[in-house]
């Protein structure tokens, strides 16, 4: 199956953010993807209050989101942000398009390198798996790749990719992490990676948001064995890659970690 990845800096206008999403679904569908997948955030960047914008499912920005995925003929992934009680918000991936329709709230909050998601955000507590023509996919969100655990409950449920859309925070040593993480959770549970960063803003001509992860880039596509198989820099652009769900299969039968742990 073709998916595409749409590295991109959301900003803090959820209406604006949603040209930028018509645009690249309607591209990535011109390219013969299945599906594409856009950053968490992207209804609106980090740095902005987030409890006056978040909007239910059915509220106008995931309507939005429905009649792209409608008119562009794809499966459309793209984080938003949806009301929670106490005030807070839940940091939902929304997945609609040909016969999908399914939601997912980040599990792990990020609550380090000085941030505090928890502060405002409410952490979800659901596995989510969507069908896509011949391919199980899992959804996570990033900082639950820090968590190999979620990976592996993935793959139990029948998974052969996870799509990993993030807004990664930057600084020393934080590149490294991202890579390294993005091909480790594939060899965890001997699936694809397609892991989807906002563009670094300065890339995109645009100032960081002080204090909030804003993302870096170096959006990927990771096969089951760990390969980067395509990958983007710090820029804004379209990655369209082709994922193959029996190589899945071969990599299993040739190290099979799932059916040999014991914890």
């Amino acid at each position: 199956m073709r998916i595409a990845l749409s590295q991109l800096t959301t900003g803090p206008d959820p209406v604006r953010n949603l040209a930028d999403v018509r645009e690249q679904a309607h591209r990535a569908a011109g390219a013969g993807a299945s599906l594409v997948a856009f950053p968490e955030a992207t209804m609106a960047c980090f740095g902005t209050p987030l409890a006056p914008l978040a909007e239910p499912l059915d509220g106008p920005w995931a309507t939005e989101v429905r009649r792209i995925a409608e008119e562009a003929g794809i499966v459309v992934v793209a984080g938003m942000f949806t009301p929670a009680p106490d005030g807070k918000v839940a940091n939902t991936l929304l997945a609609t398009g040909p016969g999908v329709e399914a939601s997912y709230d980040k599990i792990h909050l990020y609550d380090a390198f000085g941030f505090a998601e928890s502060v405002s955000v409410a952490a979800g507590s659901k596995v989510v798996t969507i069908d896509v023509e011949d391919l199980r996919i899992g959804l996570a969100i990033c900082y639950d790749v820090r968590f190999p655990e979620l990976f592996r409950a993935h793959a139990d449920a029948g998974a052969q990719l996870t799509l990993l859309p993030a807004s990664w925070g930057d600084g020393p040593g934080k590149l490294d992490h991202w890579e390294l993480l993005i091909r480790a959770r594939a060899l965890d549970a001997t699936l694809w990676v397609a892991a989807v960063d906002q563009a670094d803003p300065l890339a995109s001509g645009r100032q960081a948001p002080p204090k909030a992860p804003a993302g870096i880039g170096h959006s990927a596509v990771i096969g089951p064995d760990g390969t980067v198989r395509a990958r983007l820099e710090s820029a804004p652009g379209l990655l369209i890659a082709e994922v193959d769900a029996a190589e899945v299969d071969a990599v299993r039968a040739t190290v099979p970690v799932l059916a040999n742990r014991r914890l």
